[in-house]
């Protein structure tokens, strides 16, 4: 019953906020570690994703990825390289995501309200339910892909 109010209510929220905030800025993070990506799978939504989330005023690009991956994984990262900015044009908004790489981390496992299940999965065998910019993302690692001049299509 939680979780069909929580995906309800944020189908609604995603769609409105189209209208009232129609462009954003996010972060995801690469956490990669002995050949496993860490994910997180949100309580309002049934597919994988890395960790991240929108910037918030007065904050960087760097401290947002740093940010989100504690609060949603109890992570701590080390050092980070930007590994491409990408762009997407959904629900009347367009969405702007830096996506960090750091393979330099530790984590807790302690997560937020909005956090349902933390894991790390073998690069080799990953789940198949990942939202599809997230699958794109780890693709282009495990292939040594990065987007021409640092930028691309979510």
């Amino acid at each position: 019953m939680k979780t069909s109010f929580l995906k309800s209510l944020y189908f609604i929220y995603i769609r409105l906020i189209g209208i009232l905030k129609p462009i954003s800025l996010g972060v995801r993070v690469l956490l990669i570690q002995d050949d496993k990506v860490l994910m997180i799978k949100h309580s309002y939504q049934d597919e994988w994703f890395l960790v991240g989330g929108g910037v918030k005023r007065g904050e960087t690009l760097a401290q947002a990825a740093r940010r989100e991956a504690m609060e949603e994984a109890g992570a701590t990262l080390g050092e980070m390289e930007l590994f491409g900015i990408y762009s997407n044009f959904i629900y009347l908004r367009s969405d702007h995501i830096a996506v960090f790489l750091c393979k330099d981390f530790t984590f807790s496992g302690k997560k937020d309200w909005e956090i349902d299940t933390i894991e790390l999965f073998p690069l080799n065998t990953l789940p198949d339910n990942i939202a599809p910019g997230i699958r794109h993302r780890i693709e282009d690692y495990i292939a040594e892909i990065k987007p021409k001049d640092g930028f691309g299509k979510w």
